[in-house]
C-alpha cells in the first residue's frame, strides 16, 4: 500500500518500552520525516525510555505513558483527540493495539499477532523470529510504500551530557589509556555473565592492555558493581548515578564496551562505541548490537542456547561456563576492527 504524504498531517509511533527496543525503533523517524515532510510527527512511550527520544530532531512531540488504569483512560482520551490520520504501532502487545483502535486513525499499521492483528486496517507479517529488531521496526514503513533511506538509529546527545562525561573522565587523568567499559547489569538473571568472570575479564584487560576499567550501572544494579570492584585486584572507575544521555557520553569516550545484551549494549553502538556482546538465551542475529564494528560471544558448544528463558532448569550453563579467554577472543575481534576500520578516534 502506498500512502500519499500530502494526506497525513498527524502521525503516532508506539513503542512502549524496554530501553533498548525503543533505541533500535527510533531507525524509524528519520525515514518518516524524510517520507512526510510537512507531517507532526509524535512518539508514544513510558517514562523509562523517554530519554531514549530526548533530542531526536524528527520527532515533534513525546507523549509519556504512564502504566496505569487511570492514566491508561487518560491517554486513550489524549490518543483520540489528537486525531492521528497514521498511528503505526511497533509494540503490538494488547494495550498498544487497544491505543492504536481507540485513536480512530484511517490507516493503523501493526504486526499479525493472533488477535491483536484485527486492531490494524495495514497488518504487517512478523519476522521478529528471523530479520534483526531494526529490520521488524522498518517492516512497518515497507507497509506503506515508504522506501527506506536510512538505517541509522538515533541518540542524540546533549551539550550538558557532553559536559559531564568530559569532566568526570579529566579528573582520572587517563591520558591516552584505553578505556574500556563493563556491563554487568541486563533485565534477566540469565542474560548475565557472572561477575566472578567480569573480574577476571577486568583484572586481564588493566594487565595485559595497560587499560583503565568503568563500571557501568543503572537503577538497581549498584550493588552488583560494588561486588564486582571488591572482586577485581586493580583500581577501577564507577561513575555516578547517570541518565540515560550521560550513559551515552561515557560510552562515547571509551575504547570500546564488554556488555550482557542489555540496554548500555545499544546505546553503546548508537554512539559509534564498539561492543564485546555476551550472550546466551537471546539471539544476537535478532537482538545484537547494531552495525559492523562489533563482535559476539556464546558458549557455542551448547545446543539450548536462544532458548529466551527468564529462568534456566539447568543452572545457566550458558552464562557460568562461557570462559574468559573467549570473552578475551572477542576483545582481541574488536581491537582489530578498531585498528582496521574507519575508527580512529578511538584509542587503542
Amino acid at each position: 500500500m502506498q500512502l500519499d504524504p500530502t494526506e497525513i498531517r498527524r502521525i503516532l509511533v508506539i513503542k512502549l518500552r524496554a530501553i533498548g527496543d525503543v533505541l533500535l525503533s527510533t531507525i524509524v523517524t528519520k525515514n518518516l520525516r524524510t517520507f512526510f515532510p510537512a507531517a507532526k510527527i509524535d512518539f508514544l512511550t513510558e517514562r523509562a525510555s523517554r530519554g531514549v527520544l530526548a533530542g531526536n530532531k524528527y520527532v515533534d512531540e513525546i507523549i509519556v505513558f504512564e502504566p496505569s488504569p487511570l492514566n491508561s483512560l487518560r491517554i486513550l482520551s489524549e490518543i483520540r483527540r489528537r486525531n492521528y490520520e497514521l498511528v503505526i504501532d511497533l509494540f503490538g502487545n494488547p494495550r498498544s493495539a487497544v491505543m492504536t483502535v481507540a485513536s480512530g486513525a484511517a490507516h493503523r499499521v501493526g504486526y499479525a499477532f493472533r488477535l491483536r492483528k484485527f486492531a490494524y486496517n495495514i497488518v504487517v507479517q512478523p519476522r521478529g523470529d528471523s530479520v534483526h529488531n531494526t529490520e521488524f521496526n522498518l517492516d512497518a514503513l515497507r507497509a506503506i510504500g515508504i522506501q527506506i533511506s536510512d538505517r541509522n538509529i538515533h541518540f542524540p546527545l546533549s551539550l550538558q551530557a557532553d559536559n559531564f562525561a568530559t569532566q568526570f573522565l579529566q579528573s582520572y587523568r587517563l591520558d591516552d589509556k584505553i578505556l574500556v567499559a563493563l556491563n554487568v547489569g541486563g533485565g534477566w538473571y540469565t542474560k548475565r555473565w557472572r561477575l566472578e568472570q567480569y573480574a577476571a575479564l577486568g583484572n586481564r584487560l588493566v594487565e595485559e592492555l595497560a587499560a583503565s576499567v568503568i563500571l557501568l550501572w543503572g537503577p538497581g544494579e549498584y550493588q552488583y558493581v560494588e561486588k564486582l570492584r571488591s572482586l577485581m585486584k586493580h583500581d577501577v572507575i564507577v561513575p555516578p548515578r547517570t541518565d540515560l544521555k550521560q550513559l551515552g557520553a561515557l560510552l562515547k569516550k571509551c575504547t570500546f564496551l564488554v556488555t550482557n545484551d542489555s540496554a548500555p549494549m545499544h546505546i553503546a553502538a548508537a554512539v559509534g562505541t564498539p561492543v564485546v556482546g555476551i550472550f546466551g538465551p537471546t539471539s544476537p542475529k535478532l537482538q545484537g548490537p547494531y552495525g559492523d564494528h562489533h563482535a559476539v560471544v556464546r558458549n557455542e558448544r551448547l545446543d539450548c542456547l536462544e532458548c529466551n528463558l527468564m529462568k534456566c532448569p539447568i543452572g545457566n550453563i550458558c552464562m557460568t561456563e562461557l570462559d574468559v579467554d573467549e570473552v578475551m577472543m572477542g576483545v582481541e575481534k574488536v581491537l582489530v576492527k578498531i585498528r582496521h576500520g574507519n575508527l580512529s578516534h578511538l584509542r587503542v
